[in-house]
């Protein structure tokens, strides 16, 4: 996959104390963006223009709400100005722009003014109306981040949560039904039965077959999510992206990127664990019903939740510049 985008100006100029961008510096830094997304998302696009959907892949834009064209798009995150005379625009280039009244650009960007530093304006997250508009967003995500990183990362539930959304196929019909099951339906009930589930994630236990939800050990509602999340589950680590991409824009889209490639490698892994058989696809087995497999899937897991841990750091720095700069009046 394409390298990460260009490190920043070790001194950047700025502008009533934000960080200023030339026009050139974050066009290149967009087209690298995009360019860096297109490396996941052109694949699908051909799957899909061939009337194909992936098994594994579209979930990142299936569950997760965010597009592929929203992704490629660029934003520098908050206490950055984009120098003029280009602007962010909805589709992620560079747009033409006379002043704050031009058209197009992204929803809660704002002008700036030209000042020493910005001879002729730019544009900025409008911090404080992001802020006054995602307030609740911002201290839920802030909420559940900061707890699941605290708590230690539970490393033995094997992927049993696509098992018991599988479980009793016979009866409910296969949940992916462009892929057959690796074990059979037979098969994968024994696994299910001979095993301890303990999925702590409420978004994987809501999707369990009826049969399966008084088998897990936990009773997980969203009531009590943010009471159980916890660093060692797969969903709540892919979730990082899903909290990434709902602050945008003042959440830089490098970060979303990260989250977003992290999230990408978990849902592989996830469902190489998982019941059905995906080696059309390219994917081999992680066999979670032997010793072997479920060694393997620890030992990916903890990988998992240790870098999952630290886009969850820098999610919650991210926040606290909104929250700093939310708070101040001063208008460069």
């Amino acid at each position: 996959m394409p390298a990460s985008l260009p490190a920043r100006s070790a001194d950047p100029l700025t502008a009533g104390g934000l960080r200023v961008l030339s026009v050139e510096q974050w066009q290149a830094t967009a087209t690298a963006h995009r360019q860096r997304i297109a490396a996941y998302t052109a694949p699908l696009k051909d799957l899909h223009s061939r009337g194909v959907r992936h098994p594994v892949h579209d979930f990142l834009f299936s569950y997760y709400s965010l597009t592929p064209g929203a992704l490629e798009r660029w934003h520098p995150g908050a206490g950055v100005v984009l120098a003029a005379p280009a602007r962010p625009h909805d589709d992620g280039h560079a747009a033409p722009t006379g002043g704050p009244g031009s058209g197009g650009g992204g929803k809660f960007y704002r002008w700036v003014e030209p000042c020493p530093g910005l001879p002729d304006g730019g544009w900025t997250v409008d911090v404080p109306a992001f802020a006054a508009r995602r307030a609740a967003m911002i201290e839920f995500a802030g909420r559940i981040l900061g707890l699941t990183a605290q708590r230690p990362a539970r490393l033995a539930c094997f992927g049993l949560h696509e098992w018991a959304m599988a479980y009793r196929s016979e009866v409910h019909g296969i949940r992916h039904s462009t892929v057959p099951l690796r074990l059979g339906p037979d098969g994968t009930n024994r696994v299910v039965e001979d095993n301890r589930i303990a999925c702590s994630h409420f978004d994987a236990f809501r999707f369990y077959a009826p049969e399966a939800v008084e088998l897990n050990e936990l009773q997980p509602t969203r009531e009590t999510q943010a009471d159980l999340e916890q660093p060692g589950c797969l969903h709540a680590n892919m979730d990082v992206y899903k909290w990434a991409y709902k602050l945008m824009p003042a959440v830089s889209s490098d970060l979303v990127a990260d989250c977003f490639e992290l999230a990408w490698r978990i849902r592989t892994m996830d469902m190489r664990a998982s019941p059905y058989e995906l080696t059309d696809w390219g994917l081999e087995p992680i066999r979670i019903e032997t010793a072997e497999g479920r060694a393997e899937y620890v030992r990916l897991q903890r990988g998992f939740a240790a870098e999952a841990n630290v886009l969850r750091g820098r999610l919650l720095a991210e926040l606290d510049t909104v929250r700093v700069l939310a708070a101040e009046t001063r208008t460069p």
